[in-house]
C-alpha cells in the first residue's frame, strides 16, 4: 500500500515526454546492440574471413578471369547449379561474379586495397588493437586506388587495339581516363604526377626538401639572421620545482638562444638571457653538472679476458689430448632381444590373482599389464570400500597361486590410484652393457657424472648423476649381482669422462674383484704417495687412504674458499676461464670417486676408525667433488651403523637374505623378494624403483682396461695428500740439525695463524705436500706444535710470536754449539 501511496503521489510527467523518452529509449535500445561485444567480435570474425574470401577469390581471377567472363554474363541465363560446374574460379561461382565485379568492371587491380583494409578493421575488433592506423590506411588505400585505376586507365586507352590486359584498369579507370585525355590530353600524365607529390607531402607531413640547400659558409656574427629552419628557442628554467619537457636538437649550425624579456616573464620562465653558441658546441641546460658513468673492471677479470684471448680456454685434456674413450665395439653384442611374455601366461597370471582375490572377497574393477625385462607390473585397481592393508597381507597366498618366487604387492603405486602386483616372468630378458651404453640417453647425456644404472619396469633405461646423488650404498647378498653392478657404475664413468676429470679410489678387501683395473693405475687411479698398489687391500692403507682423502677434501675447501667458489663446478669454470693464478695454489680439480667393495670386512677389522672418516667425507666431500660408492653383503646394523646410513640418501639393494636386511638398506622390505641376477631397487628418498641392472662380463671389463692401458697416461697415478700413522714416522726419527730452509717461516705463519695444518703451509709457502709435511714433522719435533690427531689440525704450542723468537734463537745457539 506504501508503494500505491507513494506513485499516486509523485509528480506525473506530460504525455510528450513520456513519448519522447520512449522513443529515446527504443533508439538506445536498437544503438546498443550495435555495441555488443558479440556483435562487435563476430563482426570482426566477419570481415577476416571476408578479406581472406575476397584476396583469393581476385588472386583466382588473375588465372581464370577470362575462361569465367562468358559464364559470369549468361548468369542469368542459366540455373546456378550449371553455372557453377563451368567456371574455374578458385571459390567458385560466388568468387568468380564477385571478382568479375569488382575488378573487371569497376575498380580494376586497385581492388586489391580492399581485403587488407577489411583485415586491419576485423583485426581491431577481433583483438582489440591496430597493426597500423586505420585511418591512414583508408586514406591511402582510397587515393592510391583511384589514381592508380586513372593511371591503367589512361595507358589502356591509349592502346590501340584489343589487349587482354584491359581489365586490369577496370571500368571505373578506363571510364576517368577517358573523360581526362577528353579534357586534358596528354597532360593527363601531369596532373597525376601532380596529385601524387599533393597527396606524399599531405600524408607523410613533408615541410621541405634539403637536398639542394645551399649553406652560406660564411661565419656569422652576433646579429645574424638565421633561416627559419636554424631558429631554436631554448627556455632556461630558474624554477627547478616545475618540469616541464624539454625538446634538443641536434643542429650543426650556430644556434641563437632566446629568452623571453624580464617584462614578459611566465609564472614559470624566470631568467632572460641571449647568447650565441660557438659552432661546435651542442644544447645543454644550464647549471646541469656533466653526468658520466664509469664502469669499474677487475683487474683480475681483465687480465683473464687477456688471456683468454691471447691463448683460449684451459683445456684440461690437453696432457692426453690423443687420448680416445673406450669404444663400444670392446662390448660383447647379443642378439636383440624381444620379452619373452606370452599372451598366454598374461592372461593365467591374471585369472590366478583375480582368483585369489576373489576368494577372499576381494572385488576388482580393473587390472593391466606393464611388461617388464625381468617382471611383469599388474595394476589392479579394487572395488571402494576395500582396505589397502587387506590385499598387501595376500603377498604369499598370490605367490602360492602363481607358484612364484619374487612376488611384491605395492600398495599403492606412488602418483596413481591402483595397487601394484609384480610378477617375475618365466623368460627374463638379458640386459647388456652395451645396449644401453648405445642409447641415446646415456650418449647425449649432460649429466656431470652419468650411470646407466639399469632399466625399469617399463623397458626404460634410467641414466643417474652421481654428483646429484651424492653418495651410493649398495648391499646384496652373494651372487645377486652386486660386484656386476659396481663394475657397470665404473663402466658408464670410463666410457663418458676424460682421465683429466676423473679418478678412482678403488678398495677391495677381497683382493680379486677389482684387480683388472689395475691397468688403468695411470690414467684413472688415485693412490697414497708411498702406495706400491694402486688397488687397496690392506686395511691399514684403506684407513690411512681414508684419512687422507679427508685432507684433500680439506685443502680443497680451502682452494675453493679462496678463489670464491661454492662448489667444484663453478671452480674449475672460473679456472678454465683463467681467473686463478696456478702460482697462487689453484689447479684444476678432478672428480674423485671412492669405491669400496666390501665395507663388513673394514668394519670388522677397523671399525671406528673407517666409520668416522667415511661419515666426514659423506657430510661434506659433495661440493668439492669427491663421491663415495660403498658396497657391503651384509647390510646389518653392525656394518651400515646408524651414522653411515644417514649419509646416504641413495640406496641401491639387490636381493638380500632377510626382511631384516631390507629394512636396514632401504627402511622398508622388499628387497628379500628380489630374484637375483641383477634384479635390484634403488631407493633415492621418497620413491623406490624396481631396475634390471646390466650385465658387464670379466672379459668385457679386461678389454676395456687393456685399450685405455695402451694409450699414453700421466708419469703416475693421482697422489693423495701424505698421511702417515702415529706408528709410523713423525717427530721421533726428525733430525733437527738438518731443518728445512723455510722452517722459520714456516713455524712464524703457524704461530701467526694459530692453526698447525700442512695444508695451510703448503699454500701459502707453495710447496708440494711432501715438502710441508716433513716441515710439519721438524715443527713437531721442536714442540711449536702438537702430536698428529687423525684428520684436525694439530694444536700450536707456541701461543705468541715473542715465545717463537725466543725458542728458534735457543735452537739456532744449540745447534752451533754441537
Amino acid at each position: 500500500m506504501a508503494e500505491n501511496t507513494y506513485k499516486s503521489n509523485t509528480f506525473k510527467k506530460p504525455e510528450k515526454e513520456k513519448k519522447s523518452k520512449s522513443s529515446k529509449s527504443k533508439s538506445r535500445f536498437s544503438f546498443d546492440f550495435f555495441k555488443d561485444p558479440r556483435f562487435i567480435l563476430a563482426l570482426g570474425f566477419f570481415l577476416l574471413i571476408t578479406s581472406i574470401y575476397l584476396f583469393v577469390a581476385f588472386l583466382s581471377y588473375l588465372f581464370t578471369g577470362k575462361a569465367d567472363q562468358s559464364v559470369v554474363q549468361a548468369l542469368f541465363d542459366t540455373s546456378l547449379t550449371e553455372s557453377g560446374r563451368e567456371v574455374d574460379n578458385w571459390l567458385g561461382l560466388y568468387g568468380a561474379v564477385t571478382s568479375h565485379f569488382l575488378i573487371h568492371q569497376w575498380l580494376g587491380i586497385s581492388a586489391f586495397f580492399i581485403p587488407p583494409l577489411l583485415f586491419l578493421v576485423g583485426f581491431k575488433l577481433v583483438f582489440k588493437r591496430e597493426l597500423v592506423s586505420i585511418f591512414s590506411a583508408f586514406i591511402l588505400s582510397v587515393f592510391a586506388g583511384l589514381w592508380l585505376s586513372l593511371l591503367l586507365g589512361y595507358i589502356t586507352h591509349s592502346i590501340t587495339g584489343v589487349t587482354e590486359l584491359g581489365f586490369i584498369s577496370g571500368g571505373l579507370g578506363f571510364e576517368l581516363a577517358r573523360i581526362s585525355t577528353g579534357l586534358f590530353g596528354w597532360g593527363t600524365f601531369l596532373i597525376l604526377a601532380l596529385t601524387l607529390f599533393v597527396f606524399i607531402i599531405y600524408y607523410f607531413n613533408i615541410t621541405a626538401i634539403n637536398a639542394f640547400q645551399v649553406k652560406d659558409p660564411k661565419p656569422m656574427g652576433n646579429d645574424a639572421i638565421l633561416p627559419d629552419d636554424d631558429f631554436v628557442i631554448k627556455p632556461t628554467y630558474s624554477d627547478e620545482r616545475d618540469n616541464w619537457p624539454e625538446q634538443t636538437e641536434v643542429i650543426p649550425e650556430p644556434v641563437l638562444i632566446v629568452k623571453p624579456p624580464a617584462d614578459e616573464v611566465s609564472p614559470v620562465l624566470q631568467e632572460v638571457k641571449l647568447e650565441v653558441e660557438p659552432p661546435s658546441s651542442k644544447v645543454e641546460k644550464m647549471d646541469e653538472p656533466l653526468f658520466t658513468i664509469e664502469e669499474t673492471i677487475d683487474d683480475t677479470d681483465e687480465l683473464a679476458e687477456q688471456l683468454v684471448e691471447a691463448q683460449g680456454v684451459y683445456d684440461p685434456t690437453l696432457d692426453l689430448s690423443n687420448y680416445k674413450l673406450p669404444p663400444l665395439e670392446l662390448l660383447n653384442e647379443y642378439e636383440a632381444s624381444k620379452v619373452q611374455v606370452t599372451q598366454e601366461e598374461l592372461n593365467q597370471n591374471k585369472d590366478r590373482i583375480l582368483s585369489t582375490l576373489t576368494n577372499f572377497k576381494i572385488g576388482i574393477q580393473s587390472i593391466k599389464a606393464t611388461i617388464g625385462p625381468t617382471v611383469t607390473l599388474y595394476e589392479i585397481v579394487p572395488d571402494a570400500g576395500i582396505k589397502i592393508s587387506r590385499i598387501k597381507n595376500l603377498e604369499d597366498d598370490i605367490a602360492l597361486s602363481l607358484a612364484a618366487l619374487g612376488i611384491r604387492i605395492i600398495a599403492p603405486i606412488p602418483g596413481k590410484g591402483t595397487i601394484g602386483i609384480e610378477v617375475p616372468n618365466k623368460n627374463r630378458e638379458m640386459v647388456s652393457i652395451r645396449s644401453v651404453l648405445s642409447t641415446e640417453r646415456f650418449q647425449k647425456s649432460d649429466k656431470e657424472l652419468p650411470i646407466a644404472i639399469g632399466k625399469t619396469i617399463s623397458n626404460e633405461l634410467m641414466v643417474v648423476d652421481l654428483t646429484k646423488m651424492p653418495h651410493i650404498l649398495v648391499a646384496g647378498a652373494t651372487g645377486q649381482g652386486k660386484s656386476v653392478g659396481l663394475n657397470v657404475i665404473l663402466t658408464s664413468l670410463l666410457y663418458k669422462k676424460h682421465p683429466s676429470q676423473l679418478k678412482f679410489i678403488l678398495v677391495d678387501p677381497k683382493k680379486v674383484e677389482m684387480s683388472l683395473f689395475s691397468k688403468i693405475e695411470r690414467h684413472y687411479l688415485a693412490k697414497l704417495p708411498n702406495s706400491e698398489e694402486a688397488i687397496i687391500t690392506d686395511t691399514k692403507k684403506v684407513v690411512y687412504t681414508l684419512n687422507s682423502l679427508c685432507i684433500e677434501m680439506e685443502n680443497r675447501y680451502e682452494i675453493l674458499k679462496d678463489a670464491g667458489a661454492k662448489n667444484i663446478k663453478e671452480y674449475n669454470a672460473k679456472f678454465v676461464a683463467r681467473k686463478l693464478n696456478p702460482k697462487e695454489g689453484h689447479r684444476f680439480l678432478p672428480y674423485i670417486i671412492l669405491v669400496i667393495d666390501e665395507l663388513a670386512d673394514l668394519m670388522m677389522t677397523a671399525g671406528k676408525e673407517v666409520e668416522t672418516p667415511i661419515a666426514r667425507l659423506a657430510q661434506l666431500a659433495r661440493a668439492i667433488g669427491i663421491h663415495l660408492v660403498v658396497a657391503t653383503q651384509r647390510p646389518s646394523v653392525n656394518v651400515i651403523t646408524g651414522v653411515i646410513k644417514a649419509n646416504f640418501p641413495a640406496r641401491l639393494s639387490f636381493r638380500v637374505t632377510s626382511k631384516i636386511d631390507s629394512r636396514t638398506i632401504l627402511d622398508t622390505g622388499g628387497a628379500d623378494q628380489l630374484i637375483g641376477q641383477g634384479d635390484m631397487l634403488l631407493s633415492t628418498g621418497s620413491e623406490i624403483v624396481r631396475l634390471q641392472s646390466p650385465f658387464v662380463d670379466t672379459p668385457e671389463i679386461e678389454r676395456i682396461c687393456e685399450f685405455i692401458g695402451a694409450q699414453r697416461g700421466y708419469d703416475s697415478a693421482y697422489l693423495l695428500p701424505e698421511f702417515e700413522g702415529e706408528d709410523e714416522g713423525g717427530a721421533a726419527a726428525v733430525d733437527l740439525s738438518e731443518r728445512d730452509s723455510l722452517f722459520e717461516e714456516a713455524a712464524r705463519l703457524i704461530v701467526q695463524h694459530q692453526q698447525g695444518s700442512t695444508s695451510l703451509i703448503q699454500r701459502k709457502l707453495k710447496l708440494g705436500y711432501n715438502r710441508a709435511g716433513r716441515l710439519i714433522d721438524q715443527l713437531e719435533a721442536a714442540k711449536i706444535v702438537g702430536p698428529f690427531e687423525g684428520s684436525k689440525a694439530r694444536e700450536v704450542l707456541i701461543k705468541d710470536p715473542m715465545s717463537l723468537e725466543q725458542l728458534l734463537n735457543e735452537l739456532k745457539e744449540k745447534h752451533t754449539q754441537s
